[in-house]
């Protein structure tokens, strides 16, 4: 059975590259920003199926990344999900700062992948987190 993946995205390019580049490893959803992504995020649990990884851009409207970052782990508290059951989360963003990074680190997301993302980068931050095998590439 594939990945249950959430990309969040408010750049429909963005967006279908990401999902292309997925695809191969389970069932994308989209939310086009924070707000949507947390309301995803929460049906996904209501519903006994929960994401394996989400994609969360930093920098979007109604509610960015960081935010909903901050909400969805809020709620996995609140729910007692924690350690190898919580979701894992890979930020992407065209910020490269090092506060940017740090900021996204204290809010316990797993990875963080600078734009244009690369294939080769995602997937080797999906392995290096257990969602695939070693050498995949499709």
């Amino acid at each position: 059975m594939g990945l249950k993946i959430l990309v969040v995205e408010d750049d429909f390019t963005s967006r279908k590259v990401m999902c292309g580049m997925l695809n191969p490893y389970g069932d994308c959803d989209i939310a086009v920003n924070g707000k949507e992504a947390v309301r995803a995020f929460k049906e996904a649990l209501d519903h006994g199926k929960k994401y394996d990884l989400i994609c969360l851009d930093i920098m979007m409207p109604e509610m960015d990344g960081q935010d909903a970052l901050k909400e969805i782990r809020r709620i996995e508290r609140e729910r007692d999900i924690i350690g190898s059951d919580s979701v894992k989360i890979i930020m992407t963003t065209a910020l490269s700062d090092s506060k940017s990074l740090i900021k996204a680190f204290r809010e316990q997301c797993e990875a963080y992948i600078v734009k244009p993302i690369r294939k080769e980068k995602l997937l080797e931050q999906l392995h290096l987190l257990g969602l695939v095998p070693p050498g995949s590439n499709q």
